[in-house]
């Protein structure tokens, strides 16, 4: 009896404790609003100034920007408290109730007593739970500060999203959250961070949105396609429909018939060469490129593109995590038969999986080069989409991702958890995954290694290599359990 009482007084002081804790963090939150209307300067001199009104409700640049709702702020801050309100009833009522049948043992009714499973159950669901919806509901809400990446004084766009706290579902909020890169890196694109695409981004962006919807109904589009490349990479995308006729190069020859035109550079005359560091396929084909396309060193280089995937590289460790694609067919024979290939470069893994009768959709945007003009003019099928994009497929279809020099280790972990998602969709049951020489430093492997393994995918290849001495290379090839 006393053990019983002991275990009773003490669930009942964690209680009264709780209810201690929960009264100091709405206070503590009440405050913090406060503090934040003081800011504002709305109570002091000065009152009755438009300016003060518009700073409060809007962020306002140079050019009228006002993308950011402190309605919609104030509601989310308002639904957090009513969480925390809730909560503090939940543990008021639970310990009166405690409270109630502590005094009927008192007079000789029998008591029951809790055991820690119910207890547990209790404490996860209605302490635990609660009370981690409202941390990230809080820890989410985002005010605009002046982005250091996008230019000084009024013309600095905002560093978050501005419409981020309109939405209510945690999953939309994270989505639309812009994800920095690890550790400072410059991303695939040369960006600092990746925007979800969801229409939002377009207000973040409206400058270079109306930019790019200022032409001539009727006429030719302007030169612009690097404007319609930078609103994608900023999460608008994708993009209006345009009422205009895409200009082409005026020298275009016709193209080369497939079975010339895979191993071989198409005519520079068939490219518009706008906008690029080189102006034909000589200086692209050069072994010391310029910067601006790094990520694809000797891409363009076709007497070295036609040994990839065929001869093993020989420099070392290395050599372990090249995958050769008959080896990798022969785990699946006769199954592979249509593929994405997420990458940058200029289509060679799908003129050799074309070789082999497959037929693979390669991404290309024009990261400082024609990439996507390059791969349509070899016979392939250059598909122009971001990563921040849902991948325009349908689910469980493909039956081959591949995906190569794209992921590194500046990848956020949050946003490569969506893309992962993203081609699990679109992967059918016994599709393989191909993950070829990703590469991150080596304090970072098992976080990487988490993402990838997370799906349980049937290992048929899982190869560690070093690239250098802090940096390793992560080569795969996964299955896709079926899932009925």
């Amino acid at each position: 009896m006393e053990g019983f009482c002991f275990a009773r007084c003490r669930f009942t002081r964690l209680m009264v404790a709780m209810q201690l804790v929960m009264g100091v963090f709405v206070i503590f939150i009440s405050m913090a609003s406060l503090h934040r209307f003081y800011t504002t300067n709305n109570l002091l001199p000065g009152l009755d100034d438009p300016a003060h009104c518009a700073k409060f409700h809007t962020v306002a640049g140079a050019d009228g920007y006002a993308g950011f709702d402190i309605h919609a702020l104030a509601d989310r801050v308002d639904d957090v408290l009513v969480q925390l309100a809730e909560l503090q009833d939940k543990l008021e009522a639970t310990a009166l109730k405690i409270s109630k049948k502590t005094k009927k043992r008192k007079a000789g009714h029998k008591q029951e007593n809790i055991t820690m499973p119910e207890f547990r159950r209790f404490l996860e669901d209605e302490v635990i739970h609660p009370l981690y919806s409202a941390h990230i509901a809080l820890r989410l809400i985002r005010l605009p500060r002046p982005d250091p990446d996008g230019g000084e004084g009024n013309d600095a766009a905002p560093a978050v999203d501005p419409l981020v706290n309109f939405f209510t579902a945690e999953e939309t909020r994270k989505y639309v959250t812009a994800k920095g890169n690890r550790g400072g890196q410059p991303s695939v694109y040369g960006t600092n961070r990746t925007y979800g695409t969801i229409g939002h981004a377009c207000v973040l962006m409206r400058r270079e949105l109306d930019e790019y919807m200022s032409y001539d109904v009727g006429a030719h589009c302007p030169d612009d396609w690097d404007l319609g490349q930078r609103l994608m990479l900023g999460g608008c995308d994708p993009l209006p429909r345009r009422r205009c006729l895409a200009p082409a190069s005026k020298l275009f020859h016709r193209p080369l018939p497939i079975n010339e035109s895979l191993w071989r550079l198409p005519d520079d005359g068939n490219v518009r060469w706008t906008r690029y560091h080189c102006r034909g396929y000589k200086c692209l084909s050069a072994r010391n490129q310029r910067r601006g396309y790094d990520r694809c060193v000797g891409c363009f280089d076709m007497d070295r593109e036609k040994q990839r995937w065929v001869v093993a590289a020989s420099n070392g460790s290395a050599a372990l995590a090249d995958f050769r694609i008959d080896d990798v067919l022969t785990v699946k024979p006769g199954e592979m038969r249509i593929g994405l290939d997420v990458s940058v470069g200029t289509g060679s893994f799908a003129a050799r999986m074309r070789e082999h009768n497959v037929t693979i959709v390669s991404t290309g945007l024009n990261l400082g080069a024609p990439f996507a003009e390059t791969i349509a003019l070899r016979g392939l099928v250059p598909l122009y989409a971001t990563m921040s994009q849902r991948l325009p497929l349908f689910d469980n279809t493909m039956d081959l991702l591949h995906t190569a020099g794209f992921f590194e280790g500046w990848v956020d972990l949050q946003l490569l958890d969506f893309v992962l998602f993203d081609w699990d969709r679109v992967l059918r049951p016994g599709g393989l995954l191909w993950v070829d020489k990703f590469a991150c430093a080596r304090k970072d492997l098992d976080d990487y290694m988490y993402m990838f393994l997370q799906f349980r995918y049937k290992k048929h290849r899982w190869v560690v290599s070093f690239k250098s001495k802090d940096e390793v290379y992560l080569s795969a090839l996964l299955e896709k359990p079926p899932r009925s």
